[in-house]
């Protein structure tokens, strides 16, 4: 009975599914960013597939389903971003400079420390897409040669940390600007930091959601050049 369970497709959507709900809840109680759910549900996965010794391709025969709804959720970010489209007019030139600068640092960042650690050439351009949405990270490293499973939980972790720190590091360096807010929160954490965004209010999500897909097509044509650095 238990390896019929295991094994089934429906097993993985429904542990991932039940692991977010309860890291949902955790967070609703508890009201810290520390309990971020996707970080619940991924350590209580993980903790459920070593205890009942589950092999992982049994749980992803199933989990993969939910994977499909990647793309369509992140399109639907685009509703914020039309409602507040005449902002986004106004500021045009300022959000332009700042998904640049946003991707510049982000894949500076990744050079410097990719230096200073001595990685190989595959090791760097691994890590190069973390800053940006798995559909398109994937893509990126898999074109530059990198490492594709640690490319996504490098995208992952740092979508998470984006998500559990980004108010206070906003409050930290005294950010008080909406526009600004979304902007560093989108470019630096895509769309797990875009969540905690929109939770800040909706000019944040607005302009979060826009650096999704501009940082991600920027970082197409930069990731290519860096690469070339190491």
């Amino acid at each position: 009975m238990n390896d019929f369970l295991f094994n089934s497709w429906v097993f993985g959507i429904v542990i991932s599914i039940m692991s977010y709900q309860l890291g949902l809840f955790l967070k609703k109680k508890f009201k810290s960013p520390i309990f971020n759910p996707i970080l619940i549900s991924i350590t209580l996965i993980m903790l459920l597939l070593a205890l009942f010794h589950v092999n992982y391709d049994s749980y992803y025969s199933g989990a993969k389903y939910l994977g499909y709804l990647l793309t369509p959720a992140t399109i639907c970010l685009a509703i914020p971003l039309y409602q507040q489209l005449d902002l986004l007019k106004k500021n045009l030139k300022a959000i332009l400079i700042g998904i640049t600068a946003g991707v510049l640092a982000s894949l500076g960042s990744v050079y410097v420390l990719a230096r200073l650690f001595g990685f190989t050439h595959q090791q760097y351009v691994t890590l190069l897409p973390k800053s940006i949405t798995t559909a398109i990270g994937i893509g990126i490293s898999e074109e530059l040669g990198g490492l594709v499973t640690i490319s996504v939980i490098a995208i992952i972790i740092t979508g998470i940390l984006g998500n559990i720190a980004a108010e206070k590091i906003c409050s930290i360096f005294r950010i008080q600007e909406p526009i600004a807010k979304g902007l560093a929160i989108g470019t630096s954490s895509h769309a797990l930091g875009t969540a905690r965004a929109m939770e800040m209010g909706k000019v944040e999500g607005a302009m979060s959601s826009l650096t999704i897909a501009m940082a991600g097509i920027l970082t197409v044509i930069m990731a290519t050049i860096f690469a070339d650095f190491i």
